[in-house]
């Protein structure tokens, strides 16, 4: 009787050898390595000791997998045949034929014995790793290292031979994982996070917008030249004054011809700083700063350098030299945080570009201006054609292939296009409404959500 309790004894020892190797594989994997880094920066030594093991990872991993491999083959050894020895007699007491016995308590032992070995030695230590990452990672880091450095000769002849064999698939094994993330990655961090409750909704909005930027160039983000309040050179400073006083705008872009011939950038207080009785006898060429131009492909954060250091406006020229329009730094701003309204703005002009409600069927309804941008639909959910376009105007007018005209319709993936609204020969307001089935009632949160 004592013979097998000692080999159970040893068994249960062994299932909590391979209890800590569980735990070591799935800390080391599942703990962030900007956490332990910044806790070594603070003095943790253990930490210290979670960074180095997670440096040489496939090789910490190879000797986690070594314990658990060896640990589990000698708890089968030692507690299926000490757990069979033990059941004989209860099961001869039941009155098992002799012959039965010793195949039943194989059996039967072996059921207990995994049954142990998968919860303790198992699942226990992974469900611990998994929730605390960090603090299993510094529990089993030193032992664990010193473990591999112990058996060091055998895993790396093991790994090598694993990593021949992953060469052969064609896959070039790495020593750790990689603690970057690429930008579609961290956007899907941003947003399971704010699903989650970890990151307030606007939090995450603005971080994916911040994100999105990369991507933009000046055309993207710049006013277009239709919308553009200009002034002649022969203009005058009380002129400026007079534009100011009717668009709330304290720059203007001074051309020479036409729009396409822009000579400088006159400003309010400019025009301010000429004394009353000269303001109209004085050029608004004059008192007119030299332009910032930048091409439509400079991208946005090159663009952002340049307001920030040069001017707080642009004019953006196109491939042809023309003027595509005027950029400032509220133009980039609004691009990440959404309509800014101040005091100065018009009436009205802070109508956003692209709103969200649910149609009398239930169904989603966009409604967006003209001058929308493509990618801010993209951005919104809506399945949009890549074209030669810009703005919702541009896509309508692809679409229809004319000039469109109030109550036209068009089709998109999965989207009915109706047009509201007509000026200037363009679409100036659309609406989008989803063929598919009307959506959930509690679908409505998310879809008026994802307008902000």
């Amino acid at each position: 009787m004592t013979t097998p309790l000692l080999l159970l004894g040893a068994a249960f020892l062994l299932i909590l050898a391979n209890g800590f190797f569980v735990a070591a594989e799935f800390g080391l994997v599942t703990v962030e390595k900007p956490d332990a880094e910044r806790a070594a920066a603070e003095g943790d030594r253990r930490a210290r000791t979670v960074v180095e093991a997670l440096r040489e990872l496939s090789f910490q991993l190879s000797g986690t997998q070594l314990g658990i491999t060896i640990t589990s083959l000698v708890v089968g050894m030692l507690a299926e045949p000490a757990l069979a020895q033990l059941l004989a007699g209860p099961l001869t007491a039941a009155g098992l034929p002799a012959g039965a016995v010793p195949g039943v308590g194989v059996v039967v032992g072996m059921l207990l014995a995994s049954a142990v070995q998968m919860v303790v030695g198992e699942l226990v230590p992974k469900n611990w790793a998994v929730s605390r990452p960090l603090q299993v990672a510094r529990f089993v880091a030193g032992p664990q290292a010193r473990f591999a450095a112990l058996l060091r000769p055998v895993i790396t002849l093991l790994n090598a031979l694993a990593n021949r064999l992953v060469r052969l698939l064609g896959v070039e094994p790495t020593a750790e994982l990689a603690s970057a993330r690429t930008p579609g990655e961290l956007v899907s961090l941003a947003r399971h996070s704010a699903e989650a409750g970890a990151l307030e909704q606007d939090t995450a909005d603005l971080f994916v917008r911040t994100l999105s930027l990369a991507g933009l160039t000046a055309q993207h983000v710049m006013t277009p030249r239709v919308k553009v309040s200009a002034l002649h050179s022969s203009a005058t400073a009380e002129d400026v004054l007079n534009l100011t006083r009717a668009t709330g705008l304290s720059r203007f872009p001074v051309y020479r011809d036409r729009i396409d011939e822009v000579i400088g950038m006159v400003h309010l207080k400019d025009a301010l700083a000429v004394p009353a009785p000269d303001r109209l006898r004085t050029p608004a060429g004059r008192i007119a700063v030299p332009p910032l131009l930048v091409p439509g492909t400079l991208p946005v954060e090159t663009l952002l350098r340049r307001l920030r250091h040069e001017q707080p406006i642009a004019v953006v020229v196109d491939e042809y030299g023309g003027t595509a329009g005027v950029v400032t730094l509220e133009d980039i701003i609004e691009e990440l945080v959404g309509e800014v309204r101040d005091e100065h703005d018009a009436e009205g002009a802070g109508r956003p570009e692209l709103t969200a409600a649910l149609g009398e069927d239930g169904r989603p309804v966009w409604d967006a201006e003209g001058s929308c941008r493509v990618h801010t639909l993209r951005r919104s959910g809506l399945d949009v054609p890549e074209g030669p376009y810009e703005t919702v105007a541009g896509l309508v007018a692809g679409l229809l292939g004319r000039i469109p005209a109030p109550g036209d319709r068009a089709e998109l993936p999965g989207w009915r296009i109706s047009v509201r609204q007509v000026g200037h020969n363009r679409a100036e307001r659309v609406r989008f409404t989803r063929a598919a089935d009307p959506l959930p009632d509690r679908a409505a949160p998310a879809l008026l959500e994802a307008a902000r």
